[in-house]
């Protein structure tokens, strides 16, 4: 009975489907330069691709050789740890300055709920396309020049980094609401920072918490960087043994900081999942 009902069923007609011209030409044309584009850089810039995959065991004998066994001592001296300490208070610093800023700044840089499309629009956009652009290394070298070696330095340049990276997501996360309770409040008359207080911030404060623990694992990947430019913290220390040659106290500050990282990549995770609960 079941394998007559199952017979009987019709089966799902074949849709065909012709090449269609000019969309399918276009598509293949321009995957065709991509690859094209692709394979003349490759041998532009002269990349033997034999001997990029032939330096791995080459890479391995000197990790091996040179980097091994680690310092571990040397990572336990107390000015190192202090270093660290140092490391972590300015990337908390950068990340919740950065973040504070950049909340007015991306406020002011969306479309939809910008003060004023003409003035404040386009000073919101460019503040933080400005503090985007520039890498944090050059940030930290223009800060260094200007207020000289240490944690200043890399405190402001991690402020600055933190502000073009959260104001982007922050801007696109407001760009993205209902507009259904921004327009009921504007035709009562309520002013932009009550609009923003009452309609906007109740929609985003989710998502912008989420973005201010990714933001602040960004900024402590870079404060080694940082650091490692004259902003202080551990990346001086890194700067200091990869200069003297002293690779097996380098080995030793990569396995701190690739600890570190983990230890943050684990935490910052556990709280995007606390509050993704949230919503």
């Amino acid at each position: 009975m079941a394998l007559a009902s199952a017979q009987s069923i019709p089966a799902a007609p074949r849709r065909w489907s012709r090449y269609r011209h000019p969309q399918s030409t276009i598509r293949f044309a321009v995957l065709l330069a991509v690859l094209t584009f692709l394979a003349w850089s490759v041998a532009f810039l002269n990349i033997d691709l034999a001997r990029i995959l032939g330096a791995f065991p080459r890479l391995a004998e000197i990790l091996a050789t040179r980097y091994f066994p680690p310092d571990m001592d040397y990572i336990s001296d107390a000015d190192f740890i202090r270093s660290v300490i140092r490391t972590l208070e300015m990337s908390l610093l950068g990340g919740f300055f950065g973040v504070v800023f950049a909340i007015p700044l991306a406020w002011l840089a969306a479309r939809n709920i910008t003060v004023s499309r003409r003035i404040a629009y386009p000073f919101g956009r460019f503040a933080i396309m400005g503090s985007r652009s520039i890498h944090e290394t050059i940030w930290t070298i223009l800060f260094v020049t200007v207020f000289g070696f240490g944690m200043l330095a890399g405190t402001l340049a991690l402020t600055v980094f933190c502000i073009g990276f959260a104001g982007k997501l922050f801007s696109d996360e407001m760009e993205a609401i209902d507009m259904g309770p921004v327009d009921a409040m504007r035709s009562v008359g309520a002013s932009p920072l009550q609009v923003f207080q009452y309609a906007v911030v109740p929609q985003v404060r989710v998502a912008f918490t989420g973005i201010a623990i990714y933001t602040w694992d960004v900024a402590f990947r870079a404060a080694t960087v940082v650091g490692f430019f004259g902003g202080g913290g551990m990346g001086w220390y890194l700067k200091r043994t990869t200069q003297q040659l002293e690779s097996t106290r380098v080995a030793a500050i990569l396995l701190t900081v690739i600890g570190l990282v983990l230890i943050a990549e684990i935490g910052s995770g556990w709280l995007r999942r606390r509050i993704s609960r949230m919503r």
